[in-house]
């Protein structure tokens, strides 16, 4: 096997290649935060498929789109190399919704620069990761030629609320065989509060629901709520049976097939605790939950799952004081999940927990396609110690190695299930701001992304 050091000589083309073109990599990046691709609320996803698709075929790939009923397209490429190792490359080219606006500094469309950073909705979460690995294969291509892999593409435009159409390609027999891979660069990375690059073997799974309650036909006056039952009471009694004060879910059955966690992976969790300080600072909370330590934070972090009220809507919540009786209340909720929950399995049971409790009438309405399952690669893959070893050697501090992320995507659907083995690595940082206002990356993680993304494709093709 070459080592990192011969590595690094044969790619200083490459790297010269990305220094020399960096502000042309940048405005392509902004040029597609500039164009809007919500997915939940349908706002320009066919256009930036195009976009995103021009982009591919320019780095080199043969691309197609693969269509799906009732949502945007796949785009998927593919680009021959000098051997049949095939690396597969995830990423999304749909954003969340910016609002609140007001909180913006800047512009969420604008993908304005601003003390090194671009600020953009979607620069981080993905369209800096996608940007970057066709960037790392241009600079290959033009300096070294041919990979020394295959490379495969696979952008899809609903991953932000729960890819609720992307079985109709996973469960086909083309959807299988073009998914069939060596390994896969999952979409998501960041550099810690520390600067260390984070990499993620995994993630946790999702069931995401609306419990809603109607209890009379109309809002009242409040004076009748001595007689007249409340609807935001029946849901917050409802809601409270969910979880205790101590943080246990009490729906019946939910632990019943949470895979215990390894030696292996549990070693990788309690490696590196978190730095409860630090946290405190940045969250602006008084502590984390159950008191938790570093330790136990990282370990509940990674392992844990969840039931998490997402929203609460009920009555009057405008300017000043009105005496209503609210006839409606709905709550949204997530559970994220960990192997080997089923989501289908959890809905039925918060179903029939809620029914045994007496809360008949409260209806659960799952929402974001048909939830997902969790997925956690191997440790040991072959592709693993290609990723860390080469962020060391790049970024000349000691990656901080995840067995999974703590957040949510069709990595059970695009690779787990195939037997692929993914890891997350990418261009954020722990002030990225996913998924909130001022999300942004800095410029000098994005030219390092570019980088390190193309010693991942040379090292995994050349061992």
């Amino acid at each position: 096997m070459p080592s990192l050091t011969a590595d690094r000589a044969t790619l200083e083309p490459v790297f010269s290649y990305v220094d020399q073109h960096a502000d042309d990599f940048v405005e392509r990046l902004r040029s597609l935060c500039r164009q809007p691709s919500i997915s939940a609320q349908n706002i320009g996803l066919l256009e930036t498929a195009q976009m995103v698709e021009r982009l591919a075929h320019d780095a080199g790939p043969r691309t197609q789109r693969i269509e799906l009923q009732g949502g945007p397209p796949i785009v998927y490429g593919e680009l021959p190399g000098t051997s049949s190792k095939k690396l597969q490359l995830y990423d999304h080219y749909d954003v969340q919704p910016p609002e609140p606006l007001e909180l913006w500094q800047h512009d969420p469309f604008a993908a304005d620069i601003d003390r090194g950073a671009i600020w953009a909705r979607g620069v981080s979460d993905n369209k800096g990761n996608l940007v970057a690995r066709l960037c790392a294969i241009e600079a290959y291509r033009q300096t070294l030629g041919e990979l020394p892999l295959t490379i495969t593409l696979l952008f899809e435009g609903e991953e932000e609320v729960g890819s609720p159409h992307v079985r109709q390609f996973t469960d086909s027999p083309r959807g299988a065989e073009l998914l069939a891979a060596d390994a896969c660069i999952w979409e998501a990375g960041y550099k810690d509060p520390t600067g260390r690059p984070t990499i993620a073997l995994g993630c946790k799974g999702i069931l995401y629901v609306e419990l809603r309650v109607r209890s009379i036909g109309k809002d009242l006056h409040s004076s009748w709520g001595a007689v007249v039952p409340n609807a935001a009471w029946r849901l917050t009694w409802a809601l409270s049976t969910l979880k205790s004060r101590e943080e246990k879910i009490l729906i019946p059955g939910f632990y019943d097939r949470v895979q215990p966690v390894n030696e292996r992976t549990l070693a990788l969790a309690n490696r590196e605790p978190f730095d409860v300080a630090e946290y405190r600072r940045m969250f602006g909370m008084r502590d984390f939950t159950r008191g938790c330590d570093g330790k136990q934070a990282r370990r509940g972090y990674l392992f844990d799952p969840t039931c998490t009220i997402c929203g609460l809507t009920s009555g009057y919540q405008g300017a000043g004081g009105k005496t209503v009786l609210p006839a409606e209340a709905s709550a949204k909720i997530d559970f994220r999940l960990v192997p080997d929950q089923d989501p289908d399995d959890i809905l039925s049971l918060l179903r029939r927990h809620l029914d045994q409790q007496g809360f008949d009438d409260v209806e659960v309405n799952e929402i974001e396609g048909e939830g997902e399952r969790a997925a956690r690669s191997d440790p040991d893959a072959p592709i693993v110690p290609v990723v860390v070893e080469t962020a060391r050697e790049l970024y000349q501090k000691e990656p901080l190695v995840l067995p999974n992320m703590a957040g949510t995507g069709p990595q059970y659907l695009m690779c787990a299930q195939f037997g692929v083995p993914a890891v997350g690595m990418g261009v954020g940082n722990a002030n990225s701001n996913n998924h909130a206002p001022n999300e942004n990356i800095l410029i000098s993680d994005y030219i390092e992304g570019i980088k390190h993304a193309a010693w991942v494709f040379h090292r995994f093709g050349t061992t």
